[in-house]
């Protein structure tokens, strides 16, 4: 007795994928939230744990910011527009740098140079809008815990 193996094939044809959370739209929502942070941060009168909090998602959100370039650039890159690619790396460098800076002066707790660093970042995102009535809520609570784990 022989045993008979039934395979069975399916062919599903699918749509293209689109990701509707690109890059550049998470690039969007963090500088709108460190802008955000930047502005509450700039209101606190004593360093206390909101003010941790502010400065560390400052912090986290401007590394995430530059971890959104290479992203954004590769396409750029395979079509070999290599100059455009390199103005908006040179363009966003910044990030990386302050974050780093922030991060060390967070953990340090040197509050004047937190603050230093912060109006060096509301300068460089002056010219995000932020309206009155935005739902970002306070995305930076908890972000203290989150730089301690890191």
């Amino acid at each position: 007795m022989t045993k008979t193996q039934i395979v069975i094939i399916l062919e599903v044809n699918l749509g293209r994928l689109i990701n509707p959370d690109s890059a550049g739209k998470e690039r969007t929502r963090l500088t709108k939230t460190v802008a955000l942070a930047v502005r509450e941060l700039a209101k606190q009168t004593a360093p206390g744990a909101e003010s941790r909090d502010l400065a560390a998602y400052i912090a986290l959100s401007l590394d995430a910011i530059a971890g959104t370039i290479d992203v954004s650039v590769t396409a750029w890159e395979k079509r070999g527009y290599w100059v455009k690619a390199d103005r908006f790396r040179m363009e966003w460098l910044w990030a990386g740098h302050l974050a780093g800076k922030m991060r060390a002066a967070l953990i340090a707790e040197d509050w004047g140079g937190v603050a230093a660093l912060a109006a060096q970042t509301a300068q460089r995102l002056s010219k995000v809008n932020v309206s009155e009535n935005h739902r970002l809520g306070k995305p930076w609570q908890g972000a203290w815990q989150e730089l301690e784990r890191q």
